[in-house]
């Protein structure tokens, strides 16, 4: 019996990685998104053809009860987000009302199927390891268990979401399984994140060397390839415990200065790194770095890939 998913947020980065591997699988996926079909370096025109595209707006109540009625998932995979945290603090109402309210939205039309005997999907509802905070260095790697303090508007959005999908279960027992995902890039990711700004950076350097500029370099976080991040979705879509928060991460710390090394190395380059205040964030968390042990005993999962796999990737899709 073919696996029917929906999948939120449906033209980002995550989301069209998923979509690509729910296909290999044999997935019948509709995307809700708010435009027409994703473009990119992702998904290739048959891939586009074979997902049933939708519009549809976390913030429009009727457009999620369209959707949610149409695709009648069997996984929803909820990616639907202001996922940049600059951006998030420049439109603070926006933020909380696409990644919190967006998702009381979604969980109240899944609410309805599952009342009225129509359907009841498993509904994955994505957080970030923002929501932890700031964390004594002792406290590494951190475990699901841990206090949240979020520090930026971002994570606290995304701790209200998974209060309000947690929430859902307990009264309701909507089947939602959530993440905290740490650090993730790839082919097709944002040029405002981290690993693919320092891969253009490093590459817009002239070959004598020159200078790469960075934030805060002391900063530690946790990077995951986003096909293995992908890969830990599917898998607790099939296997998480209904009503658990899981981390995502590869449970390895990397500085920002470390990071911008190896883009160096990887590119056989040279050059000076230095710190450029205009790029550290005003409020950061010093060092980020998860436990996936709860993820690998739920689902076998394990990481595939390595820090150096996103960097070549990321520039080998700049020089195509």
């Amino acid at each position: 019996m073919t696996t029917r998913a929906l999948v939120t947020g449906g033209n980002g980065f995550v989301a069209q990685w998923a979509i690509k591997a729910m296909l290999a699988r044999g997935w019948a996926v509709t995307a809700a998104a708010h435009g027409p079909a994703a473009t990119g370096a992702v998904l290739s025109p048959e891939d586009r053809a074979a997902v049933a595209w939708r519009v549809a707006d976390v913030t429009r109540q009727s457009e999620l009860g369209a959707v949610v009625d149409e695709a009648r998932a069997d996984v929803v995979l909820h990616l639907a987000a202001v996922s940049h945290v600059p951006d998030a603090a420049r439109n603070p109402g926006y933020a909380y009302e696409v990644n919190t309210v967006g998702t009381v939205r979604l969980l109240a039309e899944v609410r309805r199927h599952r009342v009225a005997g129509t359907g009841d999907p498993l509904v994955l509802v994505i957080g970030s390891a923002e929501q932890y905070g700031r964390h004594e260095i002792n406290a590494m790697p951190i475990h699901e268990a841990a206090e949240q303090r979020p520090l930026t508007l971002y994570a606290a959005s995304k701790v209200a979401q998974e209060v309000a999908a947690l929430q859902a279960y307990r009264s309701d027992g909507v089947r939602v399984v959530g993440t905290r995902s740490f650090s993730h890039s790839g082919v097709g990711h944002g040029a405002h994140f981290l690993l693919p700004s320092l891969v253009a950076r490093a590459m817009a350097l002239p070959p004598a060397g020159g200078v790469l500029q960075i934030g805060n370099g002391d900063t530690v976080r946790d990077f995951l390839h986003v096909r293995d991040v992908v890969d830990a979705y599917l898998s607790l879509s099939t296997q998480g415990a209904v009503g658990e928060v899981y981390n995502v991460c590869s449970a390895e710390g990397v500085s920002v200065r470390a990071l911008a090394q190896r883009v160096l190395q990887r590119l056989e380059r040279s050059a000076e790194i230095r710190s450029d205040a205009g790029l550290v964030r005003p409020v950061d968390v010093p060092v980020q770095v998860g436990s996936n042990s709860k993820l690998r005993r739920a689902t076998g999962w394990a990481p595939r890939r390595t820090r150096d796999d996103i960097i070549d990737d990321l520039i080998h899709a700049a020089t195509r």
